[in-house]
């Protein structure tokens, strides 16, 4: 008997003409990206904006950024939980992580850098804006043709509007052996959307609804696009934010960067009342995305099956 064909997350290629909505190119494009989203909660893009050396660039950036001694990336802090440096966990050995926050906005980028090389890293900081530009335009390609899809395009502006972006460089060192690892351990993001671009070391895998685990394998020209926590209670559970975890075995590094849109502070994520009916009753109460962070990073916020359903489910 032949083995099963190995599942693997739905490809949409985002790189065909220019797509504008309403457009036939559009509309196909929209169409699988509302069912990859329904089904999986992600997919893999091809997405032609960014060139293949800003893709190299940004892996060299965060190859550069985790040589920096420890007490030199310790100086990336933030406010707001699990947005500066995160590393030294026992649980998960392997990871090692930073942030930088409106990684689209040039001053905030050149602050950070002049903290972090106070002789100054111009290299490091176009890198980062030019590769956060082009990546949040991907990010709100694919919530349009959501909000679209959904019928509430009406909300388009106060959607986009509502949101930052955080671009996060994570590090997973190879564990030096042939057996897998727990590079970081089963989680939903919390966010809206996150778009993934890595180096060429394998690792990442998403969970299906059915509860099996996808091998995600990446090629130097794609993205993956992931559905967050926030986006499904504003989306009322019409959409899936998948679990996902890293795995890793082998010598070499995995590097990765993904681009995170974040509900501001003070901003209530609250599902449109158009999304509402007898068949889709209300499932969250509104919420601010930092507080819920905040309850996330708790005790009984780790402990809970789902935090988002424990802090404001109905």
């Amino acid at each position: 008997m032949g083995s099963e064909t190995p599942l693997r997350l739905p490809v949409i290629d985002f790189s065909e003409g220019n797509l504008k909505p309403g457009t036939e190119e559009w509309d196909s494009v929209r169409s699988q990206v509302f069912e990859a989203l329904k089904e999986y909660g992600c997919f893999e893009a091809f997405y032609n904006r960014v060139p293949s050396d800003l893709k190299k660039g940004v892996v060299g950036a965060i190859e550069e950024l985790f040589e920096l001694p420890l007490e030199t990336k310790l100086k990336n802090v933030s406010k707001k939980p699990f947005h500066g440096y995160v590393g030294q966990y026992p649980q998960a050995p392997l990871f090692e992580s930073m942030g930088i926050d409106d990684a689209d906005v040039p001053e905030n980028v050149d602050s950070l850098t002049n903290t972090l090389w106070p002789q100054g890293n111009p290299a490091f900081s176009k890198t980062v804006v030019s590769y956060s530009e082009l990546v949040s335009e991907l990010d709100q390609t694919v919530r349009r043709m959501i909000l679209e899809s959904l019928g509430v395009e009406k909300y388009l502006d106060e959607h986009m509007n509502s949101t930052n972006y955080l671009l996060r460089v994570m590090k997973y060192k190879g564990p030096q052996t042939t057996e897998t690892k727990l590079g970081l351990h089963p989680h939903t993001d919390k966010n809206i959307v996150t778009i993934l671009y890595q180096n060429q070391v394998d690792g990442l895998e998403v969970k299906t609804k059915e509860g099996e685990w996808i091998n995600v394998k990446l090629s130097p020209h794609s993205f993956v696009v992931m559905i967050g926590d926030s986006l499904y209670a504003w989306a009322n559970g019409r959409l899936y934010s998948p679990y996902h975890r890293v795995m890793m075995s082998g010598n070499e590094a995995r590097y990765s960067a993904g681009l995170f849109s974040i509900p501001k502070a003070g901003y209530m994520v609250k599902a449109p009342e158009e999304l509402v009916d007898e068949q889709h009753p209300l499932l969250f109460k509104p919420f601010d995305h930092v507080k819920f962070l905040g309850f996330y990073y708790t005790e009984s916020g780790q402990k809970s099956e789902s935090a988002l359903k424990a802090y404001c489910g109905v």
